[in-house]
């Protein structure tokens, strides 16, 4: 049996859509071996009650693309227990580290195994590239596998990338959780085919100085510049009301903030003079919480290490 601790992440970051992502200290974990017959999984904490316990659980149906990919034939029993930390549907990269720790878990699953037919292990980059087909795209998963700020894109022939950067240990990321939920297709599907080009003008200087603002200049007046968005928030808005509401208040007293990911959670880039000013906006129906970023990403546990 092994382990594998995935991280929470927040996507976008305000200007940075599909293409920014941070990875956040709150972890699920995958204990995960080949054993029996048929597939055995059990959920503990998020999604409790409600997660498919077969072949349709996400975790599983990622150990078994994993598998595939490495040419190596499918075990006859997968056992899963799953501790989950990470709330669904609330824009933290639930389904991120699911597919992440499927793909992590099966890889060292598999590379324990003899196989006569050839099978191989992968490599990071294809990890990375497997969990990006799977999640659509990569900023959630990048970080999720690499820890801290990650910077991702796609080349012309459809192959991930990614960039690592450390943000500057000042800034403290403050998650405002709802309890209501809105699944990543709902606020997708609000988006235009198309912008103005003075809107795509606007969040690329934005993306740009927002990485200036995290690792170099952690002042508060430069990260509320600097995660101003037009490219996505404001169409997703009627999808999420209660958040873009929070998010337009504490803005107005200075405070960074911005949607995660898809929402309805609000990310705050808190420092030392905005610590404060974010709980007297807040309503009772949000659970606050004070982040570490994960530095390390995604990790696999073995038996002699845990």
């Amino acid at each position: 049996m092994i382990t594998v601790r995935v991280p929470a992440t927040s996507a976008n970051l305000g200007p940075g859509f599909d293409t920014l992502g941070l990875a956040l200290g709150l972890y699920d974990e995958v204990e995960a071996e080949l054993a029996g017959d048929g597939v055995e999984v059990v959920v503990e904490g998020q999604g409790e009650g409600e997660l498919d316990l077969g072949e349709g659980h996400l975790v599983v149906k990622a150990m078994r693309k994993t598998f595939d990919r490495m040419g190596m034939e499918q075990p006859a029993g997968i056992r899963l227990r799953c501790r989950n930390r990470i709330p669904h549907a609330r824009g933290l990269g639930s389904s991120s580290a699911a597919i992440c720790a499927g793909i992590l878990a099966a890889r060292a699953l598999g590379s324990q195994r003899t196989s006569p037919d050839g099978a191989r292990t992968l490599s990071d980059d294809e990890v990375f590239a497997l969990a990006t087909e799977m999640e659509g795209h990569p900023d959630n998963v990048a970080p999720c596998l690499t820890g801290n700020l990650t910077i991702s894109w796609t080349d012309h022939g459809g192959s991930p990338h990614m960039v690592k950067v450390t943000p500057d240990a000042r800034i403290r990321p403050v998650v405002l959780v709802p309890s209501a939920r809105v699944s990543t297709e709902t606020a997708r599907g609000l988006l235009p085919k198309d912008v103005p080009h003075k809107d795509a003008s606007f969040n690329a200087g934005r993306a740009a100085l927002l990485i200036a603002a995290l690792t170099l200049r952690p002042e508060s007046d430069l990260l509320l510049a600097a995660t101003e968005d037009r490219l996505h928030q404001n169409y997703r808005a009627p999808a999420m009301r209660e958040s873009a509401d929070l998010v337009e208040r504490l803005r107005a007293v200075g405070v960074p903030a911005v949607v995660s990911g898809a929402g309805p959670t609000v990310l705050v880039f808190s420092t030392s003079d905005t610590q404060d000013l974010i709980a007297p906006e807040v309503g009772n129906d949000w659970h606050i919480q004070l982040m570490d970023v994960d530095p390390d990403g995604a990790n696999v546990q073995f038996p002699e290490t845990r």
